[in-house]
C-alpha cells in the first residue's frame, strides 16, 4: 500500500538503533548530576533506573510484538487502554522528545564549538534530517557507525581509569550510603533513567523492522543490557578517580575523569565522542518522533499531511521534515537544560501507559509482575522529580487532554 513504510531493518540494526539512543549524551552528561541527587548512592541509583527500565523494555517487547506498526506506545494504550490513553502517550512522547531533540543538538554544540552552540546545533538537526530523510536502512548505517565510534571513547575512558595510578583514589572516604536519603536516590535514578529510554525507538519503528514478532522481543532487551553494562562499567571508572564528590562537582565528568587519571590529552578525544553520542541521539529520537507523529496523524490527531509516505524512501517525510524544522526553531533560540527534566517527566508518562497496556495482555503472572513493577516505578520516579519538572510536565499533558476532549466535543457537534 502506499501509505505503509518498508520493512528493512534486522536484528542487529535494530539494537544498533536503540544503542544508538541509549549510549549517547547521557552518560557524558548525567552522571554529574544524578551523582548531586544520589551521592554515594549512584550505583543503587542507577540500578533502580535500570530494574525499571527493563520492566518498561519488557513490557514494550510483549507489547510490540503483538502490535508491529510505527507509533509505539500511542498503538499500545489505542489498542489495550482506549483512544485516549493511546493519544496522551504519543501527546507526551512527540512533545518530550522533541525537546530532547533540540538538547541533544545543543549538546553537539556545546562540545563541538562552543562559541557558536546554536549554529552548530542546527547545522547538526540538518545533516541528520537529511540522512533520515533517505531512508530508515541509511539512518541505521549512520547509528551503527556512530555507537561503535562512542563505544571505543567509552571503552578507552574506562580503561584509562581503572588503569591508572589513581585508580581507587576515588573511593577513599566514600562509604557507599547517601546524606540525600531516599528521595536523593530517587531523583538519580530519575536522571539516570534518562540515559536508558532510548530502546523505545526499537517498537517506534515497529513497521520497517523484518519479523517484528521475532525481532523486537530479542532487540529491545540485547540493546539494554549492553547500555547497562557501558554504563556500570563508565560509572565505576569515573568513581574510582574522581570520587562522589569531584563527580558531582564536574561539568564534563568524562573529561575530568581521563584527566584525574593523568592523561589529560585524550580529554579531545572524550569531547568529540560526547559530540557523536548527542548526534546518535538525536538521529534516533527523530526517527522516533517523526514515526509517532506519522501514526497520530494517520488517527487524525495531528495534521494529515504528517502520514504522507515518500514514494520511493518510503519514509515518513512530512513528518521527519515539521519535526527538523521544529527542532531546529528550538535549537536556534532556545536555551533547553530544563527541558532535560520536563523531558524525563514525559517519557514516565509514556512508559506508565505501555505498563499499564502490557498488564492487560494476559494474565500470565510474570507479564503482570512485570508491567505492576513498571508501571509504580515510572510514577515513583517521575513524582521524585523536581517540582519545576514535573509542574510543567503535567502542564502539558493536560493542555494536551484538553485538546483531545475540545476536539471530540467538535466532532460530536456540541
Amino acid at each position: 500500500m502506499e501509505d505503509e513504510l518498508r520493512r528493512t531493518l534486522g536484528l542487529s540494526d535494530a539494537v544498533v538503533v536503540g544503542l544508538g539512543a541509549m549510549v549517547g549524551a547521557g552518560i557524558f552528561a548525567a552522571l554529574a548530576p544524578a551523582a548531586r541527587a544520589a551521592g554515594g548512592a549512584l550505583l543503587a541509583a542507577l540500578a533502580v533506573a535500570a530494574l525499571v527500565a527493563y520492566c518498561n523494555a519488557h513490557s514494550s517487547a510483549r507489547l510490540a510484538a503483538r502490535y508491529p506498526a510505527s507509533g509505539g506506545t500511542y498503538v499500545y494504550g489505542r489498542e489495550r487502554l482506549g483512544p485516549f490513553w493511546g493519544y496522551l502517550a504519543g501527546w507526551a512522547f512527540v512533545i518530550g522528545k522533541t525537546a530532547s531533540c533540540a538538547a541533544m543538538a545543543l549538546t553537539v554544540g556545546a562540545y563541538v564549538w562552543p562559541g557558536q552552540q546554536h549554529a552548530v546545533a542546527v547545522a547538526a538537526v540538518v545533516a541528520l534530517t537529511a540522512a533520515s530523510y533517505g531512508g530508515v536502512q541509511r539512518s541505521a548505517r549512520v547509528a551503527r557507525l556512530i555507537v561503535a565510534t562512542v563505544l571505543a571513547v567509552l571503552a578507552g575512558v574506562v580503561v584509562v581509569c581503572l588503569s591508572s595510578g589513581n585508580a581507587g583514589a576515588g573511593w577513599s572516604g566514600w562509604s557507599g550510603g547517601s546524606d540525600w536519603g531516599v528521595l536523593g536516590l530517587l531523583q538519580g535514578a530519575g536522571l539516570l533513567f534518562f540515559a536508558f529510554a532510548g530502546y523505545a525507538r526499537i517498537t517506534t519503528l515497529g513497521e520497517e523492522v523484518r519479523e517484528p514478532e521475532r525481532t523486537i522481543p530479542r532487540a529491545v532487551p540485547l540493546a539494554l543490557g549492553i547500555a547497562l553494562l557501558v554504563y556500570a562499567a563508565v560509572a565505576v571508572a569515573a568513581l574510582s578517580v574522581l570520587g562522589v564528590e569531584g563527580l558531582a562537582r564536574s561539568a564534563a565528568p568524562l573529561a575530568d575523569a581521563v584527566r584525574a587519571a593523568g592523561r589529560p590529552e585524550l580529554a579531545p578525544v572524550v569531547r568529540v565522542g560526547a559530540a557523536l553520542a548527542a548526534l546518535g541521539s538525536l538521529l534516533a529520537l527523530a526517527l522516533g518522533v517523526s514515526r509517532t507523529a506519522l501514526a497520530m496523524a494517520r488517527d487524525g490527531h495531528l495534521p494529515r499531511t504528517l502520514a504522507v509516505v515518500h514514494p520511493r524512501h518510503r519514509v515518513p517525510h512530512h513528518a521527519e521534515l515539521a519535526v527538523g524544522a521544529v527542532v531546529a526553531v528550538l535549537a536556534a533560540t532556545a536555551d533547553l537544560r530544563g527541558a532535560i527534566g520536563f523531558s524525563s517527566f514525559g517519557v514516565l508518562v509514556y512508559y506508565a501507559i505501555a505498563n499499564a497496556s502490557a498488564w492487560t495482555l494476559d494474565s500470565a503472572v510474570k507479564g503482570r509482575a512485570v508491567a505492576a513493577i513498571g508501571l509504580s516505578g515510572c510514577v515513583v520516579l517521575a513524582c521524585a522529580l523536581p517540582l519545576a519538572s514535573a509542574a510543567r510536565g503535567a502542564a502539558v499533558l493536560a493542555v494536551g487532554a484538553f485538546a483531545y476532549g475540545l476536539r471530540g466535543r467538535l466532532r460530536s457537534g456540541i
